[in-house]
């Protein structure tokens, strides 16, 4: 590869004084060369699917239904085509781990005894500058082993354990609808898609493979196999670009929107010499049911969002069509999060806690998931003792192929199949949590744990998607109260002047409480649905 001309793209910054330390350690010409021509040959058709995804939202608005795509029947009635076969680095998946790229964070993931720690710049990250680069950073650093620090404040110190107990990086980047406005090309933003992957790709790729692992990647937010199609060409793109082989790269796709569900062979199908399976995101796909279905009456109204488990009629069929298509085709299936944060100073909470995740862990192992997910190192051993129970020394159990499951295109979306209301309860709730996830996040905080449960980003979009669609439906909770605009505007400005008592008056006014209030009410009350709340508040993102 011949040495690249200065990069055509122009860093952005909003506040020269923040800019991160070693900056130009990541920010080099090669790889903003490499990120650059990225841009000039993906971004105009990245730019036409998200154009397709309003087309297709408005087609569910006029049908209130969704099916299995007609044009690609061929695709999922040809038995013969599987994915590339796992990579001995991700061919053990039980217990993932999933949680931002900070210093500390890096370290706890890699050495938690999970199997794959998922290295999130997408929902667990606020993409401030400042995490955006120290993020492919402390990636870099780790794999180079010089990652190690004594935190000033506590003086305890964090450190690598032997390369061989370290869990496998599995990286995900932001989704296509967002930008990276920090990076900009003629003018226009970058996506940060682009840009996350673009940076990781190009300074690791070769790293990773000298360690024996490779440039693996979790892909989020995905609507469709064109989608899919994209990032394929992208993979074959990168890796003739940095000179590595094809086939090098693997891909783990979110099945975290509706419409993608009915889509999931064909991901796979499409990403088929980079796919590595499919997993099951339970917030976020419940916030794209209310976002496509959000005017199509009373049976797509959605229940408190707690009382929406895995167990819910319409969500088993999502997961277990899952597990059926991923084994059918050679591909791992990974199961959903479990959040909850232990609480020492709470011995029968945490019990109780436990018992549950414990369960839902025995459940995915039991219908066929090759692995799931945990927020936090002490659920580490819980998830897996789940899995071990299962799976005992084989590595995963794609030859269970589920044939029994039938899921038919309306079970998808049979929400009416669940017999829980919205309550009035749900409607603070749901304005408690989305008020000081917004909050946290506009100060650069993308993973936080809000009553002992570890939110990320798809926490706010449901807990705000769940307020503006009661009020649109004009839902009556149990106490007789109607869900109405001006009722949530009185239930936000209690929990303002309620966060205004507990923190006091100084950590009130330093915090970011009044943007996150109004913008909470924005996003959940505006008539014109914003896609997403991100889109808004990156606006407001220093």
């Amino acid at each position: 590869m011949s040495a690249p001309a200065p990069s055509p793209l122009a860093i952005v910054e909003v506040d020269p004084a923040h800019t991160p330390e070693r900056q130009d350690e990541v920010l080099t010409d090669a790889a903003l060369a490499f990120v650059a021509e990225l841009h000039r040959r993906f971004t105009p058709r990245r730019d036409e699917l998200l154009a397709r995804r309003a087309e297709r939202r408005a087609e569910i608005a006029r049908t209130s239904t969704l099916d299995f795509l007609p044009e690609t029947a061929a695709v999922r009635a040809d038995d013969s085509w599987k994915v590339a076969e796992a990579p001995e680095a991700l061919n053990d998946r039980r217990v993932e781990i999933t949680g931002p790229t900070d210093r500390k964070m890096t370290i706890n993931a890699l050495n938690s005894g999970a199997k794959v720690w998922l290295a999130d710049f997408e929902d667990a990250s606020a993409p401030t500058w400042e995490n955006v680069v120290t993020g492919q950073l402390n990636l870099i650093d780790a794999y180079e082993r010089r990652i190690d620090f004594t935190d000033p404040a506590s003086g305890k110190s964090y450190a690598l354990k032997p390369a061989e107990e370290l869990a496998t990086v599995v990286m995900r980047p932001r989704g296509w609808h967002l930008e990276e406005r920090h990076l900009q090309f003629e003018g226009r933003p970058v996506p940060g898609a682009l840009v996350d992957f673009g940076l990781y790709f190009f300074h690791n790729a070769k790293r990773l493979l000298s360690l024996g692992k490779g440039p693996y990647f979790y892909l989020p937010k995905t609507e469709s196999h064109l989608e899919a199609r994209l990032w394929n060409d992208i993979f074959v793109f990168a890796q003739d670009y940095v000179g590595i082989p094809q086939g090098t790269v693997r891909a783990t796709v979110l099945i975290e929107t509706i419409t993608a569900a009915y889509e999931m062979e064909e991901i796979l199908y499409e990403l088929r010499d980079h796919a590595s399976g499919l997993n099951a995101g339970r917030w976020d796909y419940l916030f794209s049911i209310v976002k496509n279905f959000r005017d199509g009456g009373a049976k797509f109204v959605l229940p408190d969002r707690n009382a929406v488990t895995m167990t819910a009629p319409f969500m088993r069929a999502y997961t277990e069509l899952l597990v059926r298509t991923c084994h059918k085709r050679g591909a791992h299936a990974i199961g959903g999060m479990a959040a909850f944060i232990p609480n020492r100073r709470d011995p029968e909470a945490n019990e109780q806690a436990l018992a549950k995740v414990k369960n839902d862990k025995d459940r995915e192992a039991g219908d066929g998931f090759d692995g799931s997910w945990v927020a936090h190192p002490d659920l580490v051993p819980v998830a897996r003792a789940s899995f071990d129970a299962v799976l005992g020394d084989a590595p995963h159990q794609k030859h269970r192929l589920r044939e029994d499951v039938s899921v038919s295109a309306a079970d998808l979306i049979a929400i009416d199949s669940l017999d829980a209301k919205p309550t009035y309860q749900g409607l603070i709730d749901a304005v408690q949590v989305g008020t000081r996830y917004i909050e946290a996040w506009l100060r650069g905080l993308g993973a936080v744990a809000i009553f002992g449960l570890m939110e990320d980003a798809a926490t706010a979009e449901i807990s705000r998607s769940q307020i503006w669609q009661w009020v649109d439906a004009g839902v009556v909770f149990e106490n007789g109260e109607k869900a109405t605009a001006d009722l949530v505007r009185t239930i936000a400005a209690d929990e303002l002047a309620a966060l205004r008592t507990e923190l006091g008056e100084e950590a009130f006014t330093s915090g970011k409480w009044q943007q996150a209030h109004d913008l909470l009410l924005k996003v959940s009350l505006d008539a014109d649905y914003a896609d997403f709340l991100t889109l808004p508040a990156y606006e407001l993102l220093g």
